[in-house]
């Protein structure tokens, strides 16, 4: 279903090779504004959702896939262009491939999906890792603003909320394996 929401989804996730190649051209400015105008169109399709009652089904799921193409192309562009830590940017790459693999390996297990929520942790890393993408770029495009102490305290707390949040999925996955494990079979 193709409801307005869901198309501007879609955008973003059309729009997501052109701002790789933004960034590997090191056309930071048209990268930053690219990357605000795909905030702005996931801010307008959550509200417009809600607004007009259209979510769907696969709203639901394009919507996190978008922010986490986007999110993790992004730190691995950053990274090799030496814009961003490359621990932190394994950080960030691991604690996503670690929890799809768990979530992965819990359907094989219990042949049923696990309900995903996203957390408040979550959320608040999803924010930091917004946040540092748009600050560094912003430093890039503007590199005449020093400020790396501020650069170091954003990236610290965004490795922080990462791993913490990481620690926080896999122990709610391995409570929901413990709480299926422990019900009668149907």
């Amino acid at each position: 279903m193709l409801t307005l929401p869901n198309f501007l989804t879609l955008l973003r996730i059309i729009a997501i090779p052109l701002f790789l190649v933004f960034l590997a051209d090191r056309n930071y400015a048209a990268a930053f504004l690219l990357f605000l105008a795909a905030g702005i169109t996931d801010t307008v399709d959550g509200a417009v959702a809600r607004l007009t009652d259209s979510r769907s089904d696969l709203g639901a799921m394009l919507d996190p896939v978008a922010d986490k193409l986007l999110l993790l192309s992004s730190f691995v562009v950053l990274g090799m262009n030496d814009a961003i830590p490359i621990q932190l940017v394994m950080l960030v790459v691991s604690r996503d491939v670690i929890v799809l693999l768990g979530y992965i390996v819990m359907f094989l297990v219990h042949q049923r999906a696990m309900e995903v929520d996203p957390s408040r942790l979550g959320k608040v890393n999803t924010f930091l890792q917004l946040f540092t993408i748009g600050f560094v770029l912003v430093h890039l495009a503007r590199p005449g603003l020093p400020l790396p102490a501020v650069t170091r305290l954003i990236e610290y707390l965004t490795a922080a909320t990462t791993a913490a949040s990481g620690i926080q999925y896999v122990y709610r996955g391995l409570l929901w394996h413990q709480r299926q494990s422990a019900a009668p079979a149907t």
